[in-house]
């Protein structure tokens, strides 16, 4: 036979799944203009009579004929169609096909006929098979596995025209002989055995064993949420066995009266549909619809539903003598079939939207949907039609704000208008019913005048939805609009001050009252002890010298709880909003109210530390003080507050100051002059601490530095100058302090040990020798008479001062020179002159002979040292005596060092180290290594030689003699200078010593000698 092919222009695998059977319209138009629904006619090449069914799921599309023929299309590829012909109604009078039904991933069909027999076809196989089990049974509802099975159904429950629910399992086989149904069993009957008109099975959010149900039976529609038995994979048993036995799931239902076709529909699946799913369910009375909530997991749920759920009479819709003969859903809107006519109501409002009707010769047999991709057909017994759907939630949000839901509404508004208005009317809605904050919210983010809501606000003194509007106000204004968000985030600040005031004044009021209600006695009672007049026992002393304790108030607890809660409020604000907060206006309008607390943590928050350190030292906090000095890094604000907070507390100051490295100890120096006036005697001056600190570790070198820790050494109450000498000995080397400004202080503050020191560091030994004898510190005058060791007339000069005062304050001569004799500068003689005139030479004259004997030793040494220097006069003149007579010997082949010429080719020079030159190679050689002015003598003696030689007169003449002694002159200076010394040995060789061995001159030698 001839396969049917549709008659599509485009290319399959270009069309859209829902427009793949092309309608006959194609016009494109403005999506803005287009209606929400269209009915369109699918133009096919192939006619279609007697159709009986159709169903379309995951963009597979099934028509049955009543003949038995079973077209399976592809949408995705709809010129190749499926041809599939029933078994057992070929021949005549062996029934029609009744109903077909399609799984929503379009895997699975089940046929069946008004012979009650009933067929299963596969997606992938060419022929539907038998179900042998489920012969005599008229399908009327199918509920498929939730799961959504390929290859097999898995559990499915099927409904009946005979009331009977029944659970199998189908899947599908090669084997003849082999059944597909795994097990077929009867799990529920319905009352007086209705058909089962409907079935839908889904499963539960986060409760996998549990499954909801919803049966449509005659005038009844059912609810059930029970526990299915779950079985081990490869085990293929009923899991609805106990579902409708459980005692705890009982059936919720609700009621109409009978209708002649009742239908129960389930709106497609939409990912981009965030709502539940609604229910649709025709019956006599209209249509009954409602959602399908998942809370709770309950048998109730089905009571809940059924309470939200409304019913849409038939009566609402046109008049027609026909009545509802088939429904499906949509997002919104219940698709109505009535005969000839197509009628599409949105649920939301009652109102219909679409009403198409065919010519009278056509008659509509049923609607139906694909719950997968949302594509919607409705066919007759000759045609196809589709419903088209075009941004059916377009106004969707307008509904939802007609009937208040706002949330609803803002979710589908898709313009920043649509969004506005939402919004605004939310807000009014919410001021209405004086739900203040959550107005302020959604008012916050509304165009309605600032104005006009900020007046409502204050006109019922609701202050905290003010403050909430203001605050939502200011986080719609972006950074560049400065001058709006300084003023809105000012007023929030002054909104908040207020607020905690206020709550403060009600807790002090309340306070006050409960402090000052009177103390209600306990009543006595009849086992009250009586006691003697004027005794007391001690439970009565106790209880008169107790002070009344009086519980606080639930509502006290709450004010303290809401201040707490609008002091983390006003915290959050300002870390939030800082960038917004004008300093100088924050700053008054918080002290305005006194709210000291606060205005810590707004300059904290901003970094305003020199504000706070101000607050602090203002209140003498010094710790506190110390703690926000401790986090800044700015050496500025050490400066400032760095005087303050030394005087106060000068060990944690100083320890801050050590802390940080960065500082210059220079600047600190006016506070450490003004802290070091305060202390007292016997006190230590932690200043010290710091500037000894600021030399050893941070190795300062700057003399302002140095001159004040010596002015506080020097300065100190005690009289103590271990610690000033022990910095002055320490420094003595690289003195980085004044000396002048030091010895100064030293003498103004009759630091005498120190001053002897500056005086010897300075090399004022005589006035530093001086102090110390004016100050009877002879030991410390002779330490400092030995310290010029390399003058030694200074020293002996010291040293007779310090003989002087010593002779003077000894009152034995004995001891008095026992004392000089540490000085070896010093002879009795130098010391006679300083003995008064009573002294006996018997008192010395130890000292006296000692000092003879010294005597005679040195002249005997002299003695010896004239004779060795007689012998050495005598030996140095036969030496020169010698030189006359002394010669060298000159080989014949000796040659010149120099040149390496035969020597005796001319005149030439020998030395006593047997080295020998030509006169002339020696002089050109002693001219190259000398320097100018040598050069230059040289030049000049060998021109005055030959000037000699040239015009010298007879020898006998005397004029003559005189040349000739003139010549002889010349050329004894001459040889002294070049002759002097010898120029391989001696110190013109090692002169020589950085000099290379060859040089630029050598040529060929010097390339060789090249790295």
């Amino acid at each position: 036979m001839n396969y049917p092919v549709y008659n599509g222009s485009a290319d399959a695998s270009t069309i859209a799944p829902s427009a793949a059977l092309s309608p006959a319209d194609n016009e494109v138009e403005d999506e803005d203009e287009l209606p929400i629904f269209a009915l369109e006619r699918v133009q096919l090449q192939f006619q279609i009579s007697s159709l009986a069914s159709m169903a379309v799921s995951n963009n597979i599309l099934y028509l049955a004929v009543t003949s038995g023929r079973i077209l399976r299309i592809d949408l995705n590829n709809p010129q190749d169609i499926d041809d599939v012909e029933l078994p057992k109604l070929k021949a005549p009078g062996t029934g029609s096909v009744r109903e077909i039904f399609l799984d929503p991933t379009g895997s699975h069909l089940l046929v069946t006929t008004s012979t009650a027999e009933n067929f299963y076809l596969n997606a992938r196989s060419p022929r539907a098979k038998h179900l042998s089990r489920m012969k005599g049974n008229i399908i009327s509802a199918v509920a498929w596995n939730p799961s959504e099975p390929s290859s097999s159904t898995k559990e499915i429950l099927i409904g009946t025209a005979d009331g009977k629910v029944i659970e199998t399992y189908i899947e599908p086989s090669e084997e003849f002989f082999k059944r597909e149904e795994r097990f077929s069993r009867l799990v529920w009957k319905v009352p007086g055995g209705l058909p089962v008109d409907g079935l839908y099975v889904e499963l539960l959010p986060g409760k996998p064993d549990m499954r909801r149900l919803l049966a449509a039976t005659g005038g009844r529609l059912w609810h059930w949420v029970s526990r299915i038995v779950r079985h081990a994979p490869g085990d293929y048993s009923p899991t609805f066995t106990k579902f409708f036995d459980d005692e705890n799931t009982a059936a919720v239902h609700v009621d109409y009266s009978t209708a002649g076709d009742p239908v129960l529909a389930i709106s497609p699946d939409d990912e981009n549909f965030s709502d539940d799913k609604a229910f649709a369910w025709l019956n006599s009375a209209g249509v009954y619809h409602g959602k399908l909530y998942t809370a709770p997991t309950t048998p109730g749920l089905g009571s809940i539903i059924f309470q939200d759920s409304k019913l849409y009479p038939e009566s609402s819709l046109p008049s027609s003598p026909a009545s509802i003969s088939s429904i499906t859903l949509t997002k919104y809107h219940v698709l109505i079939l009535r005969d000839h006519e197509i009628l599409a109501v949105n649920l939301l409002d009652n109102t219909i939207v679409f009403d198409e009707r065919l010519p009278a010769s056509d008659r509509f047999i049923g609607v139906t949907s694909d719950v997968k991709n949302s594509t919607y057909w409705a066919y007759s017994t000759d045609s196809i039609f589709e419903i088209t759907v075009t941004d059916e939630d377009r106004d969707i949000w307008r509904i939802y704000l007609e009937q208040n839901r706002f949330d609803e509404a803002l979710r589908l508004a898709r313009t920043p208008k649509e969004q506005d208005a939402v919004a605004i009317a939310n807000g009014e809605f919410l001021l209405e019913n004086n739900s203040f904050l959550e107005a302020a919210n959604v008012l916050g983010q509304s165009s309605k005048p600032f104005e006009s809501v900020a007046i409502q606000f204050v006109e019922k003194k609701k202050i905290d939805a003010l403050r909430r509007y203001l605050s939502v106000k200011l986080s719609s204004y972006k950074p560049s609009h400065v001058m709006q968000r300084i003023m809105l985030a000012s007023w929030i600040v002054e909104l908040f001050m207020e607020k905690m005031n206020s709550l403060e004044d009600s807790m002090a009021t309340k306070e006050s009252e409960r402090t000052t209600e009177p103390e209600i006695k306990p009543a006595t009672n009849g086992n009250h002890k009586q006691h003697k007049l004027g005794e007391v026992t001690e439970d009565e002393t106790a209880q008169l010298f107790e002070k009344p304790k009086k519980p606080r108030r639930p509502s006290e607890n709450a004010a303290e709880a809401e201040l707490k809660r609008v002091r983390d409020e006003f915290h959050e604000f300002v870390e939030k909003h800082k960038n917004a907060l004008d300093r100088k206006t924050i700053y008054e309008i918080i002290s305005s109210h006194g709210r000291q607390a606060e205005l810590l943590f707004y300059a904290n928050s901003v970094g305003d530390y020199s504000y706070v350190l101000s607050y602090w030292v203002r209140l003498e906090k010094w710790t506190e003080a110390l703690q926000v000095l401790r986090k800044q890094s700015e050496p500025e604000i050490y400066y400032k507050y760095s005087t303050v907070l030394l005087v106060n507390v000068p060990k944690e100051t100083v320890d801050t100051w050590m802390r940080m490295p960065d500082l210059s100890p220079r600047k600190l120096i006016p506070a450490i002059l003004s802290y070091s006036l305060t202390v007292g005697p016997g006190e230590q001056n932690l200043a010290v601490r710091y500037l000894l600190y600021a030399i050893n570790s941070l190795k300062s070198k700057d003399s302002a530095v140095h001159n004040t820790l010596i002015s506080l050494y020097a300065s100190d109450k005690s009289r103590d100058e271990s610690a000033l000498l022990e910095y002055l000995q320490f420094h003595d080397l690289e003195r980085c302090y004044d000396t002048d400004f030091a010895l100064r202080l030293c003498i103004k503050h009759q630091r005498v040990q120190s001053c002897i020191f500056i005086y010897s560091s300075m090399g004022l030994y005589e006035e530093a020798v001086d102090l110390a004898l004016k100050n009877d510190n002879i030991e410390l005058a002779s330490v400092v008479a030995d310290r010029p060791s390399d003058d030694a007339p200074l020293g002996k000069k010291l040293w007779l001062r310090v003989a002087q005062r010593v002779i003077n304050k000894e009152h034995g001569i004995k001891s008095a020179i026992e004392f000089l004799k540490r000085c070896e500068l010093l002879k009795i003689e130098d010391l006679l002159p300083f003995f008064p005139d009573f002294v006996v030479i018997d008192d010395f004259k130890e000292e006296i002979c000692a000092a003879l004997e010294d005597y005679s030793k040195s002249i005997e040494l002299l003695r010896k040292e004239m004779d060795e220097s007689a012998k050495t006069a005598e030996t140095i003149r036969a030496d020169i005596a010698g030189l006359g007579s002394r010669f060298a010997i000159v080989e014949p082949g000796e040659r010149c060092f120099i040149c390496s010429y035969p020597l005796l080719s001319r005149q030439f020079y020998v030395f006593p180290c047997q080295h020998a030159f030509h006169g002339d190679c020696l002089v050109k050689k002693i001219s190259e290594i000398s320097n100018v002015r040598v050069r230059r003598r040289i030049a000049e003696l060998q021109l005055d030689t030959q000037k000699a030689v040239t015009a010298a007169p007879a020898p006998a003449t005397t004029g003559g003699a005189n040349a000739a002694g003139a010549a002889g002159a010349v050329l004894d200076e001459l040889d002294a200078l070049v002759a002097a010394e010898c120029i391989l040995c001696g110190p013109y060789m090692i002169n020589s010593i950085d000099e290379p061995f060859v040089s630029e001159k050598d040529g060929q030698a010097a390339v060789e000698w090249e790295m």
